[in-house]
């Protein structure tokens, strides 16, 4: 997938444009990038970046990366992605402005977006707008249920299958992995210490049973109480891994939470207990 910051690093040709922020990329996504692809046109995206509600001043946790927005874009079978800038210059775009700038400049001949979409300065451009620039409005198939939304509330609430079924594919945690304090390896289970972006969307904490790397991985989110910590990390631990993880990135699939955080007794029943979590994640199915 080729990626532009500019319509202008795209050459214009016929075109089929799916329209929207695209956080998570959940399956009422890709059902509007589905009816760009479907039509026969270069299927083609324009993804928002930073998401406006955040430059609006809102509070948005955020499903995914652009990094990883990316990634499931090229997946889905998009052949070209420009990342639009949401700045105050392109708010104060007219409707006819972002219609002559980021569509009819690349050969754009339709587009998908969803039902409710508005566009332009004060949110004045709709689907009758396009449709008067001569550019035909795709049928999107509607996925009821399914909004980014409902999938942070799953997540924060621990139910990881439903957010699978909405994503179509595990909740992702997505960071770069740091030192940390280095206890794990001297209880016998080493886990990798996860920077992650604030504005990420992170469950509410506990053990859980998910996979990086093509490994399974048993994963702490939390404090960690046992020892008196009160910053949050996400500490996962790849069964069966061997290798140095510093510095690099990982995307660590959760499929099941497991139990909640708890402080025990000696650390002999906490590595008691990190055993049976262990055994826990080597038996759970991952999500549909």
């Amino acid at each position: 997938m080729r990626i532009a910051h500019a319509p202008s690093q795209l050459e214009r040709q016929p075109r089929a444009v799916a329209i929207g922020t695209f956080d998570g990329v959940h399956r009422g996504h890709r059902s509007v990038i589905q009816a760009a692809i479907d039509s026969g046109l270069e299927p083609t995206v324009i993804t928002l970046d930073p998401h406006p509600r955040i430059v609006l001043g809102n509070r948005v946790e955020l499903i995914s990366t652009l990094e990883r927005r990316l990634e499931l874009l090229a997946d889905a079978g998009v052949a070209d992605t420009i990342v639009a800038a949401f700045t105050p210059e392109f708010m104060r775009l007219s409707p006819d402005e972002f219609i002559a700038t980021y569509l009819t400049s690349i050969g754009a001949e339709a587009v998908a977006v969803g039902e409710d979409f508005r566009f332009g300065h004060r949110r004045s451009g709709s689907l009758e707008t396009l449709a008067a620039a001569g550019l035909e409005l795709l049928a999107v198939r509607e996925i009821e249920g399914v909004s980014s939304t409902a999938i942070r509330d799953a997540v924060r609430d621990g139910d990881l299958q439903g957010a699978a079924t909405m994503l179509g594919r595990p909740f992702e945690l997505d960071g770069i992995v740091v030192a940390g304090d280095q206890r794990g390896g001297t209880l016998g289970y080493p886990t990798a210490n996860i920077a992650m972006d604030a504005q990420l969307l992170c469950p509410r904490y506990g053990i859980y049973a998910g996979e990086a790397l093509g490994h399974r991985a048993a994963v702490s989110i939390g404090t960690n109480p046992h020892y008196g910590g009160t910053e949050r990390r996400i500490e996962p631990y790849l069964l069966d891994f061997e290798g140095d993880l510093y510095g690099k990135r990982l995307v660590i699939e959760l499929w099941e939470r497991l139990r909640d955080e708890q402080v025990f007794e000696s650390e002999e029943a906490l590595v008691a207990q990190i055993a049976r979590d262990v055994e826990a994640v080597r038996a759970v199915e991952r999500p549909a």
